[in-house]
């Protein structure tokens, strides 16, 4: 089968495509031919490395993915080959006691698709046949697999987490990204007031077009955690979906009001920073860390995405064979929405 793979880590000169051989099928398990994958930050930080990350080369990156069932495993009821699916790229070993407390996401044993494992940028990937959803009749492979990981993890945060309730409000750090388009929308859906932080006026109006009420452009106003706390008459936002981190986080908890909610799943400007306690203690914060969700989650928020409750945002396609391509796009911070590869 066709791939993209690489051999060592480095930047985007690292990828190759090639053929390798398709994946053996196991108990339980399901070959899926991708038609659709999409494009994550994890993807370029499993390319680039980090200190203890081990593993098998050639590595395929890759977590989002749809397509078709092509073979099934011993074992595997409910699902047959041509069903088209969008695959949950949160494997867990379905035994341990967090698997067996429906906590999947928490599994002693955890990978994410792409990061730990082989991926989806590929003809064909094997997973287990619980981590696929059978799409509607006529829903597009490009929409489900651009939708499957961003909504999964903004609905987890902000929904099974934050426990998001009506009338309260979301301050989103962020404006374009996928996990930041889906945080807009499921905060909207849940009944929220919605304010996003962005860094330039399309990205804003992106924002506005999907909800939000209220919009800050950091390249302009430079206190947007002031600007956050005017807006809610003083009195601060409930909860602050901040995926960006070392260079924002300090800002979103003085956005905070007393007794709230600060929701991270990532750091696209670093892991590393300093806490001022005294926002903490003083302003009885809490700090809410989040990595996607259950299988439940997946099950209930793809359900909203096909009802069109929900809609991912796709900005442009490449072919596999341009995923070095996709990924530079990727890396430039240019995207509004999510980056998608066809496949076959």
């Amino acid at each position: 089968m066709k791939t993209i793979h690489f051999h060592q880590h480095g930047g985007p000169e690292v990828l190759e495509y090639h053929e390798l051989p398709e994946p053996s099928l196991g108990t339980g398990e399901v070959l899926v031919q991708l038609k659709a994958a999409a494009l994550n930050r994890s993807d370029l930080w499993v390319r680039d490395g980090w200190p203890g990350l081990k593993l098998e080369m050639p590595h395929i990156p890759g977590a989002d993915g749809a397509g078709v069932i092509g073979a099934i495993g011993p074992g595997v009821e409910g699902l047959a080959e041509g069903t088209r699916v969008v695959i949950d790229s949160n494997l867990s070993c379905g035994r341990c006691e967090f698997c067996l407390a429906g906590q999947d996401n928490l599994c002693r044993y955890w990978h994410l698709l792409g990061e730990t494992v082989r991926g989806t940028y590929a003809e064909a990937v094997v997973v287990p046949a619980r981590n696929v959803l059978a799409l509607p009749e006529g829903f597009d492979e490009h929409a489900a697999a651009a939708a499957a990981l961003v909504f999964l993890t903004a609905w987890h945060s902000l929904i099974t987490r934050g426990r998001l309730r009506p009338g309260e409000t979301v301050l989103i750090v962020g404006a374009s990204g996928g996990v930041n388009t889906a945080a807009i929308q499921v905060a909207k859906l849940a009944g929220a007031r919605v304010l996003v932080v962005g860094s330039a006026p399309d990205k804003l109006q992106l924002a506005e077009a999907l909800g939000a009420d209220g919009v800050f452009d950091r390249s302009r106003q430079e206190n947007w955690s002031k600007a956050a706390f005017e807006a809610t008459g003083r009195r601060g936002v409930d909860v602050v979906v901040d995926n960006v981190g070392a260079a924002t986080f300090a800002m979103s908890m003085r956005a905070a009001r007393k007794g709230g909610r600060l929701l991270t799943v990532g750091n696209t400007a670093g892991p590393k920073f300093e806490i001022d306690n005294r926002y903490v203690f003083g302003k009885h914060l809490s700090i809410l860390g989040s990595t996607m969700g259950t299988l439940r989650d997946f099950s209930t928020v793809m359900g909203l995405v096909f009802e069109g409750k929900l809609r991912p945002v796709l900005d442009r396609t490449y072919p596999l064979s341009q995923a070095r391509s996709a990924q530079e796009y990727l890396a430039s911070g240019q995207q509004m929405g999510k980056v998608t590869l066809a496949i076959g």
